[in-house]
């Protein structure tokens, strides 16, 4: 990589970090283009070569945070043992990841709301959903999971625990609330398997 590559990517990269930061802790509608900059230390000149605007750098924002969303499913999922555990664990992480504040405002607030429900849905596949996706056609592929269509069942569990997570990010969501979601979740789960 180039020095003048090198530089532009320093600049992405800060730029990225700081607009997260920002519009994890303000949201959206309150972070301001000239904030941004000075808190990257950029001019907006900058942040115009890399960037089509406030929508386009919280899109890429966006995608960035759930992609390290989806990487903890993988984690979590790698990490269990047999295959209906690793689906468990995957989707169990999925909820706690993104409920997390900072993920949350990004993803389950302001997400949908700035790009629109089908740019929003688009980066949620590409990341967390084909994980899902995977998990459940492994299942199927072992005749642990009865032989049927995945994509409808990958996107009925998919926008079953999105709107679980949006539920638990919350103000009056309590312990009990968070363990009662992961019951529920657990045993729609196992609800899927096979009866002998």
């Amino acid at each position: 990589m180039g020095v003048r590559a090198e530089q532009r990517e320093r600049t992405r990269t800060a730029l990225l970090d700081e607009a997260e930061r920002l519009f994890a802790r303000d949201g959206y509608g309150a972070v301001g283009l000239p904030a941004v900059v000075a808190a990257a230390g950029v001019t907006k000149g900058a942040l115009y070569h890399q960037f089509d605007g406030k929508a386009g750098l919280f899109g890429a924002v966006l995608e960035r945070v759930q992609e390290r969303v989806a990487d903890r499913v993988v984690a979590a999922a790698e990490a269990a043992t047999g295959r209906w555990a690793q689906l468990r664990a995957g989707c169990r992480a999925f909820l706690d990841a993104s409920t997390e504040p900072a993920a949350a405002r990004i993803m389950l607030v302001d997400g949908p709301a700035v790009l629109g429900w089908p740019a929003w849905r688009e980066i949620d596949e590409r990341t967390s959903g084909r994980h899902l996706a995977e998990g459940l056609t492994v299942l199927v592929d072992h005749g642990e999971l009865d032989p049927q269509p995945v994509e409808p069942l990958a996107r009925l569990l998919s926008g079953a625990m999105n709107e679980l997570a949006m539920w638990l990010t919350g103000p009056d969501v309590t312990d009990a609330d968070r363990d009662g979601a992961r019951a529920a979740l657990d045993r729609v789960l196992e609800g899927l398997r096979p009866r002998s």
